[in-house]
């Protein structure tokens, strides 16, 4: 065992348009910084949780309260049920998302927890054991099992949900020279709250749209046609109605659309947004304007990304 280690998981996009629950891509601004939470792990003679970072000041107080303590214990029951000895240690969160931002912030904190627990207790557990306990723990932040936050920040890229026990995600191709302008307004909105605004069933034609979309931009995705994964790139399920929780949102889309940008969204429940574009300027220009008109505080930020393809990673 590592007598000390630390844990990077990047930020995320949840849904990414037309994949409502079942899609998601990890963040890596183009500039270098770690868009993401990390968690160090070391021996200790009992367990601790510090924490430090942009916005460890607006976690719930109490060492109970924060999910990388609900991680840890969650983590050592499974090693107890594995037959596996469990050491007592000590952890700090280096909290570098915003809550409720729309950039899987909760799925941050979670799967670097475990990513550097299992990396401690040199890999007791294979991918989908972890990405499952993942999912489990987010469920009790959003109120709902998902893995379209967790399953990008483990894994890196663009990920699809199968339904399936095992696996329960698979990696989708990347369009490697697509930008990326995310922008979090700094407001908050609370995952849990933002689903309560959906409706409980959907029209027939809705779900129709929904699923030839989503499939069209799976196929364009394999087969690398831009255009066809651009033409799809939109939002019938959740837009619609949390759109009206999130300032800017429409001027901010008539804006990006209309200066090059190949689809414009709601990262997860928002209000952080993102547009797809196919070249640097173009996001460089969208992302100037999101900084300008979308903020809406101090707590805000701007970044032109790429996909990470790296994942999760030890420091």
């Amino acid at each position: 065992m590592s007598q000390s280690l630390t844990a990077f998981s990047p930020a995320s996009i949840g849904n990414v348009s037309v994949g409502f629950d079942v899609l998601g891509a990890s963040l890596a601004p183009v500039d270098g910084t770690l868009l993401g939470d990390q968690v160090t792990v070391q021996e200790a003679p009992e367990y601790t949780l510090t924490v430090s970072g942009r916005f460890a000041d607006r976690l719930p107080p109490g060492t109970d309260n924060n999910i990388v303590t609900t991680s840890y214990h969650f983590f050592n029951e499974a090693l107890v049920q594995k037959g596996l000895p469990v050491k007592t240690l000590a952890l700090h969160l280096t909290k570098n998302l915003p809550i409720g931002s729309g950039l899987g912030s909760s799925a941050s904190s979670i799967v670097a927890a475990f990513y550097a627990l299992n990396a401690f207790y040199d890999h007791p557990f294979d991918d989908n054991s972890l990405l499952f306990m993942m999912g489990e723990c987010e469920g009790q932040i959003s109120g709902a099992v998902h893995y379209d936050n967790v399953a990008p920040a483990l894994f890196g890229g663009m990920t699809l949900m199968t339904g399936l026990d095992s696996p329960i995600c698979e990696n989708v191709p990347v369009f490697a020279d697509w930008y990326w302008a995310i922008c979090y307004s700094g407001i908050s909105v609370s995952t849990s709250a933002a689903r309560k605004i959906l409706p409980t069933e959907l029209p027939m034609a809705t779900t129709l749209t929904f699923g030839r979309q989503l499939a069209s931009f799976i196929h364009a995705s394999h087969t690398q046609n831009a255009p066809l994964a651009a033409a799809v790139l939109q939002d019938v399920i959740a837009e619609p109605y949390r759109q009206s929780l999130l300032p800017h949102f429409s001027e901010s889309r008539e804006f990006a659309l209309a200066n090059g940008a190949l689809g414009f969204g709601i990262s997860g429940s928002g209000p952080t947004v993102f547009a797809a574009c196919p070249d640097r300027a173009t996001a460089e220009k969208v992302a100037d304007y999101l900084t300008k008109h979308y903020i809406q505080n101090e707590d805000g930020f701007t970044h032109v990304c790429h996909i990470d393809t790296a994942g999760s990673r030890v420091l």
